[in-house]
């Protein structure tokens, strides 16, 4: 086992505008060939398994497929935000943990993110497609321009067009050229800009609209009554925790002494073993309070801050971590203390479930929220689902307004992104 970690200020990262073309041309052709294929199979299935519903079939497929078409919708949330700066709010209805396929079947299909989801597929493999088509062919277009003026034209049919230009000796094939300079001039303009418009073409349809004042109420007030239960549960698991253990320890030591205090005089010997026995007894409750305090609020959190306990949580892990943390301030105490059991429980679920060797962590605050991203090179296949610990997560974070992606396709990587609004002191 070893941890890696790096820490310090973020520094701006300074790209070129040509690298920044280049940059949105191969992410445009990348989101070409997902949006297609991608939108096409989630299009499909769901009308599929939607119309099945009523023999009985499609009580069975519709979680699964909305289930996935879900995790498809969130991997271009995440997409968004990442090379368009587009943040796209996840506003489902939270299902039942014990939640029966017919409840989970009907409680997705009245859920209006589920058919906000099925409204954006047709759109996506359309315009959605042409918009990140052209970010690419806007970009690549001009160096074909170029290559006809170099001598391209030569082994070309007679008459080719490029553009509005027809090549057909050197002259004109100079003139394709300069038609590809002036494409490119608006390529180093326009490109970056039919990315940004590919992901806000997504996030008009993706996000809540009109009812995302009323839909916030809602989530808010799920996630209110939900950490209410889950503070009484830990209320009652302390409190068990503490008859069952400690204080049962610390009611033994109270009778060793009296005994002890008995057989002082009569058996100096007996009542020396029982000290012994008592001192360690006295030992043992106090390691029980302590791991016990740790479990509500680690120590190390409060006296640190949220980047040091993940550095720690990170050494007692079987596996490798790197531990890369940029946060000048701290956030405040409730919120760390939720980021920090959200890590825990990702990095619990990573060991014990994805067969990972090697789990990158990074933590930095920026645009007033925290982000943590936790990915490991396990098998993917994780989801948010009923019953999962990433649901607990997601419940966890939305009680401060946060919001949880996740991308685990089928053999790895899989990444887990955690956003909390929130501002550092």
């Amino acid at each position: 086992m070893s941890i890696e970690t790096k820490s310090g200020t973020r520094q701006p990262r300074t790209r070129t505008r040509a690298g920044n073309v280049a940059l949105s041309a191969v992410r445009g052709l990348a989101l070409a060939f997902i949006s297609l294929p991608g939108a096409v199979v989630c299009f499909c299935l769901t009308m599929v398994s939607v119309a099945l519903v009523p023999i009985g079939v499609g009580i069975v497929t519709t979680p699964w497929v909305l289930t996935g078409v879900r995790a498809f919708a969130d991997r271009r949330r995440l997409l968004a935000a990442e090379w368009g700066g587009v943040r796209i709010p996840r506003v489902y209805r939270p299902l039942p943990e014990d939640a029966n396929p017919w409840a989970r079947t009907f409680g997705m299909l009245r859920d209006p993110a589920t058919w906000r989801d099925i409204g954006w597929l047709p759109v996506d493999m359309t315009a959605g497609f042409v918009t990140a088509l052209l970010t690419a062919v806007l970009a690549l277009y001009p160096l074909e321009g170029f290559a006809i003026g170099a001598g391209l034209w030569r082994v070309l049919p007679d008459g080719y067009w490029y553009g509005f230009v027809r090549v057909t000796d050197q002259t004109s094939a100079l003139y394709a050229t300069a038609l590809g300079a002036a494409l490119l001039l608006a390529a180093l303009w326009l490109t970056p800009l039919l990315l940004r418009a590919h992901f806000r073409l997504t996030g008009a349809i993706l996000g809540s609209g009109q009812g995302e004042l009323a839909e916030r109420v809602r989530v808010l007030t799920e996630t209110r009554r939900d950490a209410v239960d889950t503070s009484a549960a830990e209320l009652r698991r302390i409190e068990r925790d503490l008859h069952d253990g400690a204080q049962a320890r610390l009611v033994a030591v109270g009778m060793d002494l009296g005994t002890i205090e008995a057989l002082l005089e009569k058996d100096p010997a007996k009542a020396r073993e029982l000290l012994a026995q008592t001192r360690q007894s006295s030992a043992d409750a106090l390691t029980e309070l302590r791991d016990l305090v740790r479990g509500i609020h680690p120590p190390v959190l409060a006296e640190r801050g949220l980047g040091d306990a993940v550095r720690a949580l990170a050494l007692r892990l079987p596996v490798t971590v790197e531990v890369e943390v940029d946060l000048p301030g701290r956030a405040e105490a409730p919120v760390e203390s939720a980021a920090y059991f959200a890590v825990s429980e990702i990095l619990t679920n990573a060991v014990k479930h994805s067969g990972a060797d090697r789990i990158w962590i990074d933590l930095h605050h920026e645009e007033g929220r925290l982000r943590v991203s936790v990915t490991d090179n396990g098998k993917g296949g994780a989801l948010i689902g009923a019953g999962s610990g990433l649901a607990g997560v997601e419940r966890r974070l939305g009680t401060f307004d946060g919001v949880l992606a996740v991308s685990s396709p089928a053999g790895g990587p899989t990444m887990v992104t955690m956003e909390i609004p929130c501002a550092l002191s």
